[in-house]
């Protein structure tokens, strides 16, 4: 809780492994497969995405057998990590 009487929601990452990726359409992007970050700043990057075989991967950065995903274009994470490739 901070001190203008905001609560603070924390997640673990250790929660987040294997979740599904999905666009703002509710098509699944993939699995969550891992997470980069700034070690400086503790910044988080980019979601390492093992893709479905039938997204077009073009729409995002390859990285060997997987996909990178800004993590800016994160809009909730629930039961899946929605993302909005829009942005």
């Amino acid at each position: 809780m901070s001190g203008t009487g905001e609560t603070v929601s924390r997640l673990y990452a250790t929660s987040l492994g294997g979740k599904k990726v999905v666009n703002m359409d509710g098509m699944v992007i993939g699995e969550l497969e891992n997470i980069t970050l700034d070690m400086k700043t503790g910044k988080l990057i980019d979601l390492v995405v093992k893709p479905n075989t039938k997204v077009r991967e073009n729409r995002h950065r390859e990285d060997g057998k997987f996909v990178r995903i800004p993590f800016e274009v994160v809009c909730a994470i629930k039961e899946y990590i929605v993302v909005d490739e829009k942005r």
